[in-house]
């Protein structure tokens, strides 16, 4: 866990905030100068910067090694201007890919973060190939055929698989959208998160959550467009008896989204 972030504080307060955004230096539709003044504008006291991680397969929304200390540099930039009216945070989204990849290599723990989020982005197809499998449907459909001969069963166990490698392995704070399989799998095969062993997988994954004591994230980023958060809400009560903490964050890529859909699962939170 970071020393530098006290998160319990943060949520336990009324100060509103944000850990999980994206801006120019990867996928990303404005500056973060940009960002900061939405954020402003939206009432928040702590925003937290996360772009993609660079990565060592090719992927035009990771970014690139050359690019972090001029990401760093920034954050500190806009901390000077901003002063005291926001707490800006350097974060990164740190993509799992195998255990010589992942939040905790010594690459990424020696870049000087305030918090690191672990997510699952990539599978690798039965040919060793690393496979971005969290774009739009229709790209997911024809990598289905083109990577992993269409074996749905496949893609998900391997996306727990790694999600679980991640967690035991440890180094970073907060696990991204930890269910985010469901959504692409569930239009591939719809019903499949229904069946008992996708039921058993995600189970199985907070379990390890819990056990790792970090946080977990409710990211609301789909709600408006796809009706769903991840994790799902059949999960939520799961989380909270598992004792896990919960950080709600809208994985903002524009700065008009930067509060989107969190007012409604922290609605749906104050009922559990």
């Amino acid at each position: 866990m970071s020393e530098m972030i006290d998160f319990r504080l943060i949520t336990e307060s009324t100060d509103k905030y944000n850990f999980h955004s994206h801006t120019q230096f990867c996928d990303g539709h404005a500056s973060m100068a940009t960002m900061v003044d939405a954020a402003l504008a939206a009432g928040f006291r702590h925003w937290g910067f996360s772009p993609h991680s660079p990565i060592c397969v090719e992927s035009p929304c990771n970014m690139k090694p050359a690019d972090v200390s001029s990401y760093l540099d920034e954050v500190n930039r806009l901390r000077k201007i901003n002063g005291s009216a926001i707490s800006l945070y350097a974060g990164m989204e740190i993509d799992y890919l195998s255990p010589d990849w992942g939040p905790a290599i010594k690459y990424f723990q020696e870049i000087p973060l305030d918090y690191r989020i672990g997510s699952v982005h990539f599978v690798r197809s039965k040919d060793g190939e690393d496979v971005d499998i969290d774009g739009n449907f229709e790209s997911f459909r024809k990598k289905m055929d083109r990577h992993f001969r269409n074996d749905i069963r496949y893609v998900v166990d391997r996306f727990f698989d790694n999600s679980l490698e991640m967690v035991s392995r440890g180094g970073f704070d907060i696990i991204g959208h930890f269910d985010k399989i469901g959504h692409n799998a569930s239009l591939y095969q719809p019903g499949i998160e229904e069946e008992p062993w996708y039921e058993s997988r995600v189970c199985e994954l907070i379990d390890a959550i819990a056990a790792a004591g970090i946080y977990a994230e409710i990211n609301t980023k789909a709600r408006s467009k796809h009706n769903r958060f991840f994790p799902s809400t059949v999960y939520w009560q799961r989380i909270i008896d598992a004792g896990i903490p919960i950080l709600v964050n809208s994985d903002a890529h524009h700065p008009d989204l930067t509060d989107q859909s969190r007012p409604e699962a922290f609605e749906i939170l104050s009922k559990l």
